[in-house]
């Protein structure tokens, strides 16, 4: 009898497409219709995503992808996490009377990436044109798509604020003076026509690459640049820290970046091969947790079990620990990587998993980073470190509408595949730009205002940021793309999820349906910085016994309500060439769709 789940894992050998809203799903899926490959179809979804789901990203956001190309024979990652702009100083800030960068707001900006990465990778991996990959977007902006429901009221929460602070952001969001209201067809003309001016930019040149090279420069060194520096030159605007400041971020800045191409940081898990950002984001977290993990009998035990629980709760807690020591921008600051991917630093740690939740925070203590260590301890035991963490993008002193991300993960008949985890740039995140129909990102955030530490803010350095997107291969061969939204949730969801599947002999949406848990235990990257520590958050989706099992071992255990929990999307190719794909029925938003 085949087992119930709450969709069914999608079949086919042509292509398959899976992200967080169904509009973009089907945008992708008629790329590759159209002729398109894997990576054509990322790129179209992409920016469909910045107009259906507008409060997880925007076109002033950024984007890391990890790719493997056919032709090349190679996975890699695309970087289009762009650094802090020369301004962004920590004496600067403190000057501005900032002991922490605010979550929103201009000060809070670094230079907008996602545009850059798309069309590297339309560029370099991808064969249709900008207007190609341009033109859904133009349309559901032009046109209009139906509002969701926490669209509607994110907006809601902020028109009082909007009204009073930020009035480009009023106009655009309000039209008429209201909310629009859930699945209302709402436009975004401006955008449109931002769109349609860089389409006809590229135009302007004859062959396809020359086209993408406008493109680029249309954005970065032309119109929206000069709209961005002379918008953010001359305006003060209240942010979370309760004072209004000018941004930093100029031209300047945005002509001289580019979106790059990079390795992947790799680890070895019972013949699977997990690709990942490299340490300028979390995503070796995941690597270092398998690390953990190695040692224990995870297929002997029940998946939604609280021994399965407790074991990966513990194992992630250690590895986020060391997150907060020692991640930060390679290009500025030696990370550890083998050190802490090794087999004998993982036994060490290892020891320190008991049968009990632990309450302290417990990073590894490594040879030459002993003041490394100790400074960032220093500051994190502080007591207004502790207390309600915010584990997600938020404006939580105007509203409980929570900003966050989105993910697409693309396999084409070719083998071709992607999996890509755009975010910033939502509605919350800062004003709109006059005369551009979106805002910019507040991923500056993530950087700390203390100086000498690994993801200290320094003008031209990445945030460390949580984006993180997962490719697998099997016995050498790209297999799996997955991933999910969820700010320092993104690598817990995913580890449940890829545990599950490797051993537990899941498909993909049965994997996806089974219940999610996540730890507040360590720092939230996102401001106010604070953690609680024995934090677990599961869904009621558990068994009652399992609960209380958790509560008993420790865990300080928060109850969230059946199918709330992560966002996850899901490819594979097998050896065969057959493509499967599964999204989460969480938030009826998700979908992926194939044949």
């Amino acid at each position: 009898m085949t087992a119930f789940t709450t969709r069914p894992e999608i079949l086919g050998t042509f292509g398959v497409v899976t992200s967080t809203h169904w509009i973009a799903s089907a945008v992708g899926m008629s790329i590759l219709e159209k002729g398109g490959n894997a990576f054509d179809a990322a790129v179209a979804t992409g920016f469909v995503l910045q107009i259906v789901e507008p409060h997880l990203c925007g076109p002033g956001g950024d984007m890391p992808a990890i790719l493997y190309s056919k032709k090349k024979d190679k996975v890699e990652v695309i970087c289009a996490q762009a650094p802090a702009p020369a301004g962004a100083t920590i004496e600067h800030y403190t000057r501005e009377g900032l002991k922490l960068i605010p979550g929103d707001g201009l000060l809070a900006t670094v230079i907008p990436g996602a545009f850059d990465g798309w069309m590297l990778m339309l560029r370099d991996y991808g064969r249709l044109t900008v207007r190609d990959v341009l033109e859904p977007a133009i349309h559901y902006a032009e046109k209009g798509h139906p509002v969701l429901p926490r669209v509607s009221a994110t907006i809601a929460g902020l028109a009082d604020f909007y009204r009073k602070e930020w009035p480009t952001s009023y106009d655009t969001w309000l039209p008429g003076g209201a909310a629009p209201e859930p699945w209302s067809n709402f436009k975004n003309p401006v955008l449109a026509e931002t769109w349609k001016r860089v389409v006809a930019e590229a135009e302007s040149k004859s062959d396809r690459e020359a086209q993408i090279e406008a493109a680029r420069d249309a954005y970065y060194r032309g119109f929206v640049a000069e709209a961005i520096d002379s918008y953010v030159s001359k305006t003060e605007v209240m942010d979370a820290s309760g004072a209004r400041h000018k941004g930093v971020l100029t031209a300047d800045d945005m002509t001289n970046w580019r979106a790059t191409i990079e390795e992947p940081q790799t680890y070895d898990y019972h013949g699977w091969t997990v690709a990942k950002i490299g340490p300028w984001g979390q995503g070796p977290v995941f690597l270092q947790t398998l690390a953990l993990l190695k040692g224990f009998d995870l297929a002997g035990m029940d998946p939604a079990g609280a021994d399965f629980v407790h074991t990966v709760t513990e194992a992630m807690k250690l590895a986020f620990a060391d997150r907060e020591v020692y991640y930060g921008d390679p290009n500025f600051t030696k990370v550890p990587l083998e050190s802490l991917l090794s087999d004998a630093y993982a036994d060490e740690r290892r020891r320190l998993i008991s049968p009990e939740a632990s309450l302290a925070l417990r990073p590894g203590k490594l040879a030459s980073f002993e003041g490394q260590y100790d400074l960032t301890m220093q500051m994190l035991d502080a007591p207004e470190a502790k207390g309600g963490a915010v584990y997600e993008p938020t404006m939580s002193h105007l509203t409980e509408k929570r900003g966050d991300t989105v993910h697409i993960d693309v396999i084409d008949r070719e083998g071709n595949m992607v999996s890509v985890t755009p975010s910033g740039g939502w509605l919350q995140s800062s004003p709109i730009i006059p005369g551009l129909g979106f805002c910019l990102n507040s991923r500056a955030q993530m950087f700390w205002l203390q100086p000498g530490l690994p993801s200290s803010l320094a003008p031209g350095k990445r945030p460390r940021t949580t984006l993180t997107p997962t490719m697998a291969l099997h016995e050498g061969r790209p297999t799996l793309a997955f991933g999910t939204p969820g700010g320092d949730q993104q690598e817990q969801w995913q580890l449940s999820f890829f545990l599950r599947y490797v051993h537990h002999g899941l498909n993909l949406q049965e994997a996806i349906d089974k219940p999610l848990f996540h730890s507040t235990h360590f720092p939230s990257s996102f401001y106010p910085r604070t953690r609680e520590p024995g934090g677990l958050t599961a869904e009621a989706n558990f068994s009652a016994d399992v609960l209380d099992t958790l509560r008993k071992k420790g865990h300080q255990l928060t109850v969230a309500p059946e199918w709330t929990v992560g966002r996850l999307t899901a490819a594979r190719r097998d050896a065969d060439g057959l493509l499967r794909a599964a999204a989460t029925p969480r938030l009826m938003q998700a979908y992926a769709i194939g044949r």
